[in-house]
């Protein structure tokens, strides 16, 4: 499992889940394959959340991508498409233990990673929505 503080993991959907998970909230825009939503064992499904289909084809998962595609959903967490999810994200990390879960099989290169280190440092304590211009 990876994780950004103690408070915010991330990891796949596909591991079993732990009492530590606390909140378990799925961020993909897709449902992941061969995943039931009886056993998933989730408190919820915030599509809204994702990337866009666009910047999501446009990324392809490629790891030498990664650092551009992190700026570009971090613009995207500050439009309108994602405003109310982002900040519902939000206050469900500052309730307590947070796992965002990702069908990504390269979980540190996923968008789950960029929104567990958003919400560690400017997405937690941000009221009014998006990310910080310069990240």
């Amino acid at each position: 499992m990876a994780a950004a503080p103690a408070r915010i993991a991330y990891r796949r959907i596909y591991e079993e889940p732990t009492p530590q998970d606390g909140q378990r909230v799925l961020v993909d825009r897709i449902w992941p394959r061969g995943v039931s939503k009886e056993h998933a064992h989730l408190d919820e499904w915030l599509r809204e959340v994702a990337p866009s289909t666009d910047l999501r084809h446009w990324y392809g998962h490629d790891p030498a991508l990664f650092a551009e595609f992190r700026r570009r959903y971090l613009a995207e967490l500050g439009d309108a498409a994602h405003h109310e999810a982002a900040g519902h994200l939000r206050d469900l990390a500052a309730r307590g233990r947070l796992t965002l879960l990702t069908a990504t099989k390269d979980v540190d290169h996923s968008q789950a990673a960029v929104l567990a280190d958003w919400l560690a440092t400017d997405g937690a304590s941000r009221r009014g929505g998006g990310a910080s211009p310069g990240a």
